[in-house]
């Protein structure tokens, strides 16, 4: 027995010992050092120097066995590989097991691996694979192919399994197909997955689809397929998850569901369909998920609860359907969310819903349902309720202020817009769970009662545009949420949206999540004091208590809320002046006190420069940059108190005579030193003129200096310049930054120019007056905005630029209302393009080159034609081409500034880069860099849209004003450019030629290469 042991550990370790040794296959050896070769990156614990390689040892290798030791997987996914796909690969004539997915490849499918004769797994998905998918494929043991978040384009290969017809899933999602899906695929009848979701596919289904009877998902969402749905589609009956959304698909939706024995998620949201709910749907036994929303589907709605005993959620919203709210849906004992908003209701909420135990979620808003006090008492009894949305219904009637009702577990609670009069009901204090609350545009009056401080998790509360009066109840500085921020929020169903009333951009849907910290209490008739202790609240990002009665000062404190960003207390009573502390809040973007009775200097730290002139508008006190004129210099020293002065008159007299005797004692010896001591000699003029120059200042500098007089120009002075803008008025504003405002010029020989009057700390003023004409009298570019002149006169600073008509593109984007409308994709690619090409300029063309540190959508400026122009050279700073760095300190923009900078105090030509890939991603989803109206998680833009890829949703980043089917192939390239441009690894990221040369092609670039 113990002999046998021994053998059997020997040859355990003997075999163990071989495998760890095991020699590569030569053919194979040389295959996988020709695919790393066409890489630009390293595979981490590849070695290829070895004279006996065992590869069979290598990370993401796996060798078949001992004896042939021939590769039979190869799995490098999530490896960061950059490059090429060699043709080498399909040499490795063993290979089972191929994935490639979550890398950086780019280029085309090579041919020789559709034709490996044991590939049974083929995974190439997200990487930046394009091209079209090659015609020629022989795989006659492959069953998994998967392509999707790539850009292969051309048409659906519909003939993949002529020679391979054992597949089970095919995933070409979220690709650049297109055309019309041909017959062909009905060969695949083994086929249990198939997804084409998010591509430009066209035309009506075909009939062979519906001859795989083993397809288990079906996934044509966002496609452009049009026509009817074949009642043939019941063929497939193994069907579990079916997704025909965002697509043209019109008719009846066919009535053939009794043949789907596992169906359970079906959505034909966003369709064309009309017509009642199939009768066999609304007896499905198996369905868990229904969505319908935004069809034009008619009649009543007639649901088998008793038989659809699976279903949790069920959209309908959006639809044509009439009647009243079915009674029967707590028969659904498993139905958690209900969403029939829009849908043209008559009576109301159903008595038989005080039985509806499941129900957590539900909107009803704008369905035209009445009598909100049977709903209150009613939905009461809805004991795992959370959120309920009953906007725009109700009109006219009165808030029940019943004592007895009772919401528990509610968390979410919208009436909003209904018109509602009364006052706010005693029964809500007792909603200890509330989070959300917004009664707004209504017409509730009284006063606001002082328990909403106590409700420990409320975070957001609208109360606006009302008829309250009184007092802001100081217990509303007490709310906990909006002091520690400790509030635990549960992700409703990513299905049900909550109703925003209108805004500048329009109607908006959001989540719970979604909403920042608020307190909104404008349009009322609240009288009293801001409370100091408002301060308190650390957590709040919304403070609106414009349009009321408040007056008196603005406390101090509220710079302790460290994390607002809107504060607007226009249109009131208010008095005293603009507390210098509030430049301290550093996320403030949105500031307004006009129309109150404030006074003396507006703030010029911190955020207030980015402020417009209309945000302290009808103060006729103020005064400063904003106010209606500038602050006066101060002429006198404050005289001391009389009490003080009294006491210290005395010792004042004493060390001033001191002092003065001292001084006119030492004067008269350096004097007489220097007359006796220094020889006289003869002056040179070269010298003298370098003396006199700054001797003489005041009187010579008044003259503006023209970078470029070839027209022949007449001299321009500082007088010019005054009457050109009327003495620098307010209404000749531009726009403003951190080092100064700009001014609207029209000259006396009819140029419109634009002038920067730089403001701030001198030596800080001084530096940035420098570098601006340093930089831009060595720089001369159609994409660089032109320095005409400048001027140096006591302590103002001005540069004059050539007038931009269109401003930023800043201001396009995000400030102008109809901006981002305004700028269709075209434009914007024409600006990414002459931005790009403006940038590569000061790179690698100027000399000495130029770093510009400060690339931002405010520094783009656009002419009359929408062409770029890189401006606010400020903090730029010359390199020349044999350096690759300046050491500098950490300046620049919240949200462009490169995550190394933060490390090393080192600029480099590369944090220029990651700058322009964060304006590319506000070109293509129109948002900030840093939203702060977003929670935590999604504040940062280049997280939000990384996270929204990895959850391949990254079409939802597009700015809906410009995303079109048409430009998606564009604006997934320019995403992925941006992606390129963002990469943490500066040595990862693109130089400037390159992506001149990516965007200048993007319609024909299948490849990006960063170097």
């Amino acid at each position: 027995m113990t002999v046998l042991v021994f053998c059997i550990v020997f040859i355990f370790f003997g075999f163990s010992s071989q495998a760890q040794n095991l020699t590569c296959n030569s053919n194979d050896f040389n295959s996988l050092r020709t695919f790393v070769e066409h890489l630009e990156s390293v595979v981490d614990g590849w070695d290829f120097s070895s004279s006996s390689p065992t590869c069979c040892n290598w990370p993401g290798i796996t060798c078949n066995s001992i004896n042939s030791s021939r590769v039979i997987k190869l799995e490098l996914g999530q490896k960061r590989l950059v490059g090429n796909i060699s043709e080498s690969l399909g040499n490795l004539d063993q290979l089972r097991t191929l994935n490639l997915s979550h890398n950086y490849l780019r280029g085309s499918i090579p041919h020789s691996l559709l034709h490996l004769p044991n590939l049974e797994i083929l995974d190439l998905s997200h990487n930046d694979i394009s091209g079209w998918f090659p015609n020629s494929i022989n795989l006659p043991s492959i069953r998994v192919v998967n392509i999707s978040e790539n850009l292969i384009m051309g048409p659906v290969l519909v003939g993949i399994c002529r020679n391979s017809t054992k597949i089970r899933v095919l995933n070409m999602a979220d690709n650049s197909f297109s055309g019309i899906l041909a017959m062909g695929l009905g060969d695949c009848t083994l086929l249990e997955e198939l997804n084409l979701a998010t591509n430009f596919i066209s035309g009506v289904l075909p009939e062979d689809l519906f001859q795989l009877i083993n397809l288990k998902k079906l996934d044509f969402q966002e496609n452009q397929f049009s026509g009817h749905l074949s009642r043939l589609i019941g063929n497939l009956s193994n069907l579990v998850h079916v997704d025909l959304s965002l697509n043209n698909l019109s008719g009846n939706i066919p009535n053939v569901f009794d043949r789907f024995v596992q169906l359970m998620y079906f959505s034909a949201q966003s369709n064309n369909f009309t017509g009642k709910i199939p009768i066999t749907l609304a007896n499905s036994p198996t369905i868990v998920s229904l969505s319908l929303r935004n069809n034009s589907l008619s009649g009543t709605i007639d649901l088998n609860c008793t038989a659809m005993v699976n279903l949790v959620s069920l959209n309908l919203a959006t639809n044509q359907f009439h009647g009243n709210i079915p009674e029967n849906l707590p028969t659904c004992t498993r139905l958690r969310t209900i969403n029939f908003a829009r849908i043209n209701f008559s009576g109301q909420v159903p008595e038989s819903f005080k039985n509806f135990q499941s129900l957590s979620y539900i909107s009803l808003s704008n369905s035209s349902v009445s009598n909100l006090g049977v709903a209150l008492e009613i939905l009461q009894h809805c004991r795992n309720l959370t959120t309920v949305v009953l906007t725009l219904n109700f009109r006219d009637e009165r808030m029940p202020s019943y004592p007895s009702l009772e919401f528990i577990g509610l968390k979410t609670l919208v009436i909003a817009n209904c018109r509602l009069t009364g006052h706010i009901p005693q029964w809500l204090s007792g909603c200890r769970n509330l989070q959300l609350l917004d009664l707004s545009w209504n017409r509730l009056e009284g006063s606001i009662p002082p328990w909403f401080g106590n409700l420990s998790s409320l975070f957001y509360l609208d109360l606006s545009n009302n008829s309250f009066t009184g007092e802001i109840p100081k217990e509303l500085t007490e709310m906990q949420s909006l002091i520690n921020g400790n509030v635990s929020m549960e992700e409703p169903s990513p299905d049900f949206p909550l109703f925003v009333r209108r805004n500048q951009s329009g109607f908006k849907y959001r989540q719970n999540v979604n909403f920042p910290p608020t307190l909104e209490l404008g349009n009322n008739f609240l009288t009293g004091p801001i409370w100091p202790e408002f301060g308190n609240l650390r957590e709040l990002h919304v403070l609106d208590l414009k349009f009321n009665n408040l007056s008196g000062p603005i406390p101090s404190s509220l710079s302790r809320m460290t994390s607002l960003e809107t504060l607007d207390l226009s249109f009131n009573n208010l008095n005293g002046t603009i507390p210098s502390s509030l430049s301290n809040l550093s996320f403030l973007s949105n500031f307004n006190v006009a129309h109150n009775e404030l006074s003396g200097a507006i703030p010029i730290g911190g955020q207030f420069p980015t402020f417009s002139n209309s945000s302290f508008e009808g103060n006729p006190g103020l005064c400063g940059d904003h106010g209606p004129r500038p602050c006066p210099r101060l002429r006198n020293v404050p005289r001391l108190s009389a009490d003080r002065s009294n006491r210290r008159r005395g010792i004042t007299i004493a060390i001033g005579v001191g002092i003065g005797l001292g001084t006119i004692i030492l004067l008269a010896v350096v004097y007489f030193t220097i007359v006796c001591l220094c020889p006289r000699k003869v002056v040179d003029r070269e010298s003298e003129d370098a003396l006199t120059t700054e001797k003489d200042l005041v009187d010579v500098s008044s003259l503006v200096i023209l970078c470029s007089n070839e027209d022949g120009n007449e001299e321009i002075f500082l007088d010019d310049l005054l009457k050109a803008t009327n003495n620098f008025d307010q209404s000749n504003i531009i726009g403003c930054g951190g080092f100064g405002l700009v001014y609207k010029a029209i000259l006396s020989d009819g140029r419109k120019v634009a002038i920067k009057r730089l403001t701030g700390e001198y030596f800080q003023m001084e530096r940035e007056f420098q570098a601006e004409i340093e930089t831009l009298s060595r720089a001369q570019h159609p994409n660089l905005v032109q320095l005409q002149g400048y001027c140096k006169y006591k302590s103002d600073r001005l540069l004059i630029y050539t007038y931009m008509e269109n401003g930023s593109l800043d201001y396009w984007l995000h400030e102008k209302i109809d901006g981002p409308t305004s700028l269709d994709w075209e434009t914007r690619l024409q600006i990414a393009k002459g931005a790009a090409r403006g940038l590569a300029y000061l790179h690698q063309s100027c000399e000495p080159h130029i770093l510009h540190r400060d690339i931002k959508s405010s520094n783009i400026l656009l002419n009359e034609k929408f062409e770029a122009h890189l401006a606010d050279f400020g903090l730029a700073r010359l390199i020349f081409p044999y350096d690759t760095h300046v050491t500098t300190d950490l300046v620049g923009t919240l949200g462009y500034i490169p995550p190394e900078y933060s490390q090393a105090s080192v600029a480099t030509y590369k944090g220029d880069i990651y700058s322009f890939g964060v304006v590319l991603l506000e070109l293509l989803t129109g948002k900030r860099p840093m939203d702060m109206c977003r929670p935590k998680g999604c504040r940062d833009l280049i997280a939000w849209v990384t996270q929204m890829k990895r959850e391949k949703r990254e079409t939802e980043v597009f700015d809906p004003f410009v995303y079109d089917k048409q430009y998606s192939g564009e604006m997934l390239a320019v995403l992925e450019i941006a992606r390129l441009c963002l990469n943490e690894n500066p040595r990862m990221r693109p130089c400037t030629q390159q992506l001149v040369s990516w965007l200048d092609n993007i319609d024909s670039t299948s490849t990006f290469q960063p170097s």
